[in-house]
């Protein structure tokens, strides 16, 4: 079974030995080696390697070449220059090969691992929220779907009647978090750019460490505004109590179908930027048809966070998590 664990300084490993499955991990200088051997999967390496194989031939590779062994020590190559090949259903000649991918067994295990190690966090989580009194929402959309606005306006409605603390994830800049202080809510800030390249979202040992820095005993409601993608936050429980998101009508009807789990996993959906409608060929119908395709139950709110109209609703939907 594979391992996953994160370091203090943002380096990440994925391990799994032994038994011919893959393992990867990231070094402080950018290297990176993924290797599964004796199995007919792939590795790849950054840097000029040498290595032998069992047949006693031995070669060297340059930086970022791949290759995939068979049963008897032979491999191929990929290179960014690919030209079709000339035996129908060939690979183009110089290809990037990418039967490495296919791992089987060997990667769900390791996934079953990262996500097994993130569930006992979240509930850690769960239960430092439930022992504090305190109901915590994770909030998720696509990047400029209006996370923030909608928050600004929140706090400004919910100030002397909920206390409020914000985890705010973004990947890199506090200019989200900025724009959320002095309507009276505690705020904790997280940086996710020290992943690879920035996670584009928050894990529950990310929102664990958040939870120091702030007074949760103090706290009635805890909003986490998730980094923006319409794909990983949905796919990590933070130890969230409830789930919803905020969909712009900018994006297009068609997106519930094209990310289904995002929409799935949430409890509400509000429908932001409705001012724009007027001005939009948006199928508002054919949103809700979408939606309900994939999630039948998901409550519904339509909104504009920059006018205001709907947000006493999410307001009242919030008040009815406490």
């Amino acid at each position: 079974m594979g391992r996953f664990h994160r370091h203090d300084d943002g380096t990440a490993h994925a391990h799994a030995h032994e038994d011919g499955t893959a393992h990867a991990h990231a070094h402080d200088d950018g290297t990176a080696h993924a290797h599964a051997h004796e199995d007919g999967t792939a590795h790849a390496h950054d840097d000029a390697t040498e290595h032998a194989h069992e047949d006693g031939s031995e070669h060297a590779h340059d930086a970022a070449t791949v290759h995939v062994h068979d049963g008897d020590g032979g491999h191929s190559h990929g290179t960014p220059n690919a030209v079709p090949g000339s035996a129908p259903g060939s690979v183009p000649v110089g290809a990037p090969d990418h039967s490495g991918y296919r791992t089987g067994v060997e990667r769900v295990e390791v996934l079953e691992a990262i996500f097994g190690e993130n569930d006992k966090t979240a509930a850690a989580n769960r239960a430092q929220f439930a022992a504090a009194g305190v109901r915590a929402v994770n909030l998720m959309s696509s990047p400029g779907a209006g996370k923030t606005t909608l928050l600004r306006e929140t706090l400004s409605r919910l100030a002397g009647e909920l206390r409020i603390g914000v985890i705010e994830g973004d990947i890199e800049t506090s200019l989200d978090a900025d724009r959320l202080v002095g309507f009276g809510a505690e705020i904790a800030l997280i940086n996710t750019g020290n992943g690879f390249g920035g996670e584009c979202h928050l894990d529950a040992p990310m929102v664990a460490s958040a939870l120091p820095r702030l007074p949760l005993r103090e706290l009635d409601l805890v909003l986490i505004e998730n980094v923006g993608n319409l794909v990983c936050p949905a796919e990590f429980d933070v130890g969230q109590d409830a789930r919803a998101m905020v969909y712009a009508i900018t994006e297009g009807e068609e997106k519930p179908l094209k990310y289904p789990v995002m929409f799935r996993s949430c409890e509400l959906v509000v429908v932001n930027k409705m001012d724009l409608l007027p001005y939009l060929g948006f199928d508002l119908d054919g949103f809700v048809e979408n939606l309900r395709k994939v999630n039948p139950a998901a409550d519904l709110i339509f909104a504009s966070a920059r006018t205001g109209d709907g947000v006493d609703a999410w307001c009242n939907w919030l008040r009815a998590r406490r």
